[in-house]
């Protein structure tokens, strides 16, 4: 099981991914992609990653806008878990966005 991450690793977790904030327990990112279909893309290449490592976003989508959230709650908070996925989201945003 992963192993929750206390705030000062949390704090510097953030650092490396500074687009991403710590929102209620979970860290969250708001994604501007150009258009509908970028958007789209983004969340289908997110969702075969979530699937592959078993971890899974909550994801909302506003046409170009989506905002991913995560932490992991078997351990009852953020770990290290959670910031793979922020970045593996942060590399398939940037080809969303030059593949539209």
């Amino acid at each position: 099981m992963a192993q929750k991450l206390n705030e000062q690793q949390i704090e510097a977790e953030l650092a490396k991914v500074p687009d991403w904030a710590e929102v209620s327990g979970a860290i969250q990112r708001t994604f501007q992609l150009p258009d509908f279909r970028a958007s789209m893309a983004f969340v289908d290449g997110l969702a075969d990653y979530a699937e592959r490592v078993q971890h899974h976003p909550e994801i909302l989508i506003r046409y170009d806008k989506v905002t991913v959230s995560v932490n992991t709650h078997d351990a009852g908070g953020i770990t290290a878990k959670d910031f793979a996925l922020a970045e593996e989201a942060d590399r398939l945003a940037g080809q969303a966005a030059v593949g539209a």
